[in-house]
């Protein structure tokens, strides 16, 4: 498997369009039927080429174009119905919280309609302990700090400052994360 450099832009690779088929294939297998936890960490091994941590937790389905271009930290967890697009990479940091229906697209193309059918990526990071709510969008480049809240049906456009908690469309701060209350006694 080859990794696929991040800011690159794509019109079109046999090698490339041979491994996003693959990977769609492996993730439909997974997304047939109910699994336990340790069968769909094993599908995330085969999908990814990477050490999948016996800690993570992934509720499929999961939707992802590019195995390769995916890591998962430890004790992370995504939950029902998220898409992965992939091409630019995508870092799940540990203890990362992904809520339903998430999508973190790294792929994206040009305005001008001339070179609009290119394509273009941009990695995604999401921090240590950051919480991604439900049906939230973050767009290529975005990087999610260490313990960053995003609420639900938030869509991220830039980079969001770690021990914040930020929402809308487009995602702004909307206040700092009380650590003295964030923990439950």
């Amino acid at each position: 498997m080859s990794d696929i450099p991040t800011g690159k832009t794509y019109v079109g690779s046999d090698e490339l369009y041979k491994e996003v088929q693959r990977t769609m294939q492996l993730a439909a297998y997974m997304n047939t039927s109910w699994r336990p936890e340790a069968e769909v960490r094993d599908y995330l091994r085969k999908i990814t080429g990477r050490h999948i941590d016996d800690t993570v937790r992934v509720f499929t389905p999961l939707h992802i174009n590019y195995g390769p271009g995916v890591s998962f930290g430890r004790d992370c967890f995504l939950n029902f119905g998220c898409t992965l697009l992939a091409l630019g990479g995508i870092t799940i940091g540990d203890g990362a919280f992904i809520g339903p229906h998430c999508v973190l697209a790294t792929e994206y193309h040009p305005e001008d309609p001339a070179t609009r059918h290119t394509l273009l990526t941009k990695p995604i990071v999401i921090g240590r302990n950051a919480w991604l709510g439900a049906d939230v969008k973050v767009l290529a480049g975005v990087t999610i700090g260490e313990n960053a809240i995003v609420a639900a049906g938030s869509v991220v456009t830039k980079d969001v400052p770690a021990n914040t908690v930020v929402a809308g469309s487009p995602a702004k701060v909307i206040r700092e994360i009380n650590q003295k209350t964030a923990h439950i006694n």
